[in-house]
């Protein structure tokens, strides 16, 4: 579990007191009074209003009544509105409580067993949102330890704030249905008062800031804009939306937390020749369409936790890695959600190592942002050095993004084996649920013996779910290879050499007939060309507008990724870290998308994308889409606990 911190504000605060008196009667009683409209109380940095509407509860002869009746009531004199808001500077929450207080004072006085409380919230849209089933009045209802309310008052709704906010709620109140008058001779009253109380809660750290407190003396370094992570191996592990991801550096104005993705998460050409801009590239268009195939349409309510208008500074730097100096904001900067790093960041992280040792060197070969020349990108190697690319190569993308300072780290220590987990994406209890509402990148645990590990890649043909291979095939631990053809054919099929193996082989010794039967029988799968230095999106589309599907498919079982597919990246290191020796754990494996019609693509140990004679052999990442009724019966959907699945009846 990540480390809490002792809070350091001391801000013990009982706020609002006297409120307004609100009255309810059985039979003949006439009732009405406001208190106070206005009560607030400043407290250093906080600042908190309560403001009254100019309606009260105040009904004459209310007769008992049901639930379905008593939470609907809109007419005048029926329910109470009011307001909290708060003024915050700095990041402190602000907890607080709703509570009732009967201040009934005539001596003919209606138990509070026999009177209902409902409180709702008032949205923008002039609904109201539920926040208690309608409930007795009850003192003891809950304990006093949230805001330190004092005891003998009922406890309707406790939350809190982060940041300037303002809620609405209204307030009805009425004689149970359950209530029998007789013999109470009438006039019998029940008043309540409603007090708002609320107090600091502890220091509340964006994402970035818990990861920072959390490191280890000189894991940092501060540029006096950004502090940047720094050295070989800390702990800034983060798992979001199923990619495991670095945290880079936190902002120190706007406290929002730079990520990169740990792995390459697919392979593209960064532009056509000479043309290493940012703006407007096939890098840019990747990254943020947010269409079925691309990056940001598939990552998890990234208006919820990402900064989508962010700057990304790709200024030209031809100077050596090692003395790249941070570039100018009046430099080449767009406004993405997603982007790249730049060189500078890059560097950055290895302040304090030895010769680009850096946790941001995973062995592989990777885009950056920054261009070096006006027909070359710089690009980091397998080995952590920099390299000057022409934007035709294919090189894989990492992509980076900026979670909000909203964001919060609720669990994990930031190891690679426990992350640190987002608030709204550390779901539990996923029983039951569709693995077509799931998200690209999460582990499922699929198939036989050391091949039973798997990925989600998309929803690409809506209703199910797109998976492939965690890693190439094995056979003992060794990497399988295959031809993709004999016969100088380029075009995938069920009956060509490597289908002929997918189709066949591999769904009988690789897949048992349980999990075969959650395999849709038949998928489309796209087998356009990309020549060098075109877009990835011909692979699947007539044109760079998307405007048609290719008319170049073919129909199967199980196939293979396409070019610039999600998940279509190496996900081991390739080198030795510091070094240019091989690790062992990637292999070359090919994907769907010719080069030309004597040549097919394939995804290199090294994360770059290469073509060759489909009669080379290669490692084989089978995927397929699953059905739309397939469900997750355990997991959590990381690589240690990966979902186990099952068709639902």
């Amino acid at each position: 579990m990540f480390k809490k911190k002792e809070n350091i504000i001391i801000l013990v605060v009982l706020i609002i007191m006297v409120i307004a008196i609100i009255g309810v009667s059985y039979a003949a009683f006439n009732y009405s009074g406001l208190g106070t409209k206005v009560n607030t109380i400043t407290t250093g940095a906080i600042k908190m209003t309560y403001t009254e509407d100019d309606n009260i509860i105040s009904m004459s002869g209310a007769l008992p009544t049901t639930d379905a009746t008593g939470k609907v009531r809109l007419n005048p004199g029926e329910y109470f509105d009011f307001t909290v808001s708060s003024e915050i500077t700095g990041n402190v929450n602000i907890n607080y409580e709703i509570s009732a207080k009967d201040v009934t004072t005539s001596d003919r006085k209606i138990d509070g067993s026999n009177i209902k409380l409902y409180l709702t919230r008032l949205k923008d849209d002039g609904t109201e949102e539920e926040l208690m089933t309608p409930e007795t009045y009850n003192e003891e209802s809950s304990a006093n330890d949230y805001t330190g309310r004092p005891a003998g008052e009922m406890s309707l709704y406790t939350s809190s704030m982060s940041s300037s906010e303002s809620n609405r709620y209204r307030l009805r109140m009425y004689v149970t249905e359950e209530y029998n008058p007789q013999g109470d001779g009438g006039g019998l009253q029940f008043s309540v008062q409603i007090n708002v109380y609320g107090k600091d809660g502890e220091k509340s750290l964006s994402a970035g800031e818990t990861i920072i407190e959390n490191l280890t003396s000189g894991d940092t370094y501060d540029d006096g804009v950004d502090t940047f992570i720094t050295r070989e191996d800390p702990n800034n592990y983060i798992w979001y939306s199923g990619k495991l991801w670095r945290a880079v550096s936190v902002n120190n104005e706007a406290k929002t937390t730079k990520l990169v993705t740990q792995w390459n998460i697919s392979t593209i050409s960064y532009n056509p020749s000479n043309q290493p801009n940012f703006a407007g590239s096939y890098m840019e268009e990747w990254l943020n369409d947010t269409s079925v195939d691309d990056f940001l349409g598939n990552l998890r309510d990234y208006e919820n936790f990402i900064v989508t208008d962010a700057k990304w500074n790709a200024t030209l730097d031809a100077t050596n890695l090692g003395s790249v100096t941070r570039p100018s904001d009046d430099g080449t900067v767009v406004t993405d959600a997603v982007g790249l790093l730049n060189m500078y960041e890059y560097q950055s992280s290895y302040t304090g190592t030895t010769d680009s040792n850096g946790y941001l060197n995973n062995g592989l070969n990777w885009w950056t942002l920054t261009p070096y020349s006006t027909d070359g990108i710089l690009a980091v190697s397998n080995n952590g050095k920099w390299g000057v690319n022409y934007p035709t190569n294919a090189y894989g993308v990492r992509p980076s993004i900026n979670l909000k300072s909203s964001i919060k780290i609720v669990d994990g220590d930031g190891t690679i084996d426990n992350p640190y987990r987002l608030n709204g994406d550390n779901d539990t209890n996923l029983l039951g649920t569709l693995l077509s509402s799931r998200y690209s990148g999460e582990y499922i645990r699929f198939g036989n013996n050391e091949n039973n590990l798997y990925r989600i890649v998309s929803h690409e043909n809506g209703t199910g779910t797109k998976i492939v291979s965690a890693e190439p095939l094995k056979n003992s631990n060794a990497f399988i290879t295959s031809a993709f053809e004999s016969n100088w054919k380029v075009n995938y099929s069920s009956s060509n050499t490597i289908g002929t193996f997918l189709n066949g082989e591999y769904l009988t010794n690789y897949v048992d007939s349980s999990y075969s039967e959650m395999i849709e029988d038949n998928t489309t799968w796209y087998l356009g060309t990309v020549g060098v230095g075109t877009s990835y999106k011909l692979a699947k589309y007539t044109d760079t507008n998307m405007s048609s599907t290719t008319s170049t498919t073919t129909e199967a079982k199980v196939g293979l990724l396409r070019l610039g597919e999600l998940m279509a990246g190496q996900f081991e290191r390739d080198a030795v870290n510091g070094g240019s020796t091989s690790t062992g754990l990637t292999t070359p494996y090919w994907i769907l998308t010719p080069k030309s019609v004597y040549n097919v693509r394939y995804v290199n140990n090294n994360g770059n994308v290469g073509y060759n004679g489909q009669s080379s052999a290669y490692g084989v990442r089978p995927s397929m889409n699953l059905k739309s009724n397939v469900v997750i019966t355990g997991g959590n959907g990381t690589k240690n606990s990966p979902f186990t699945l099952d068709l639902a009846s």
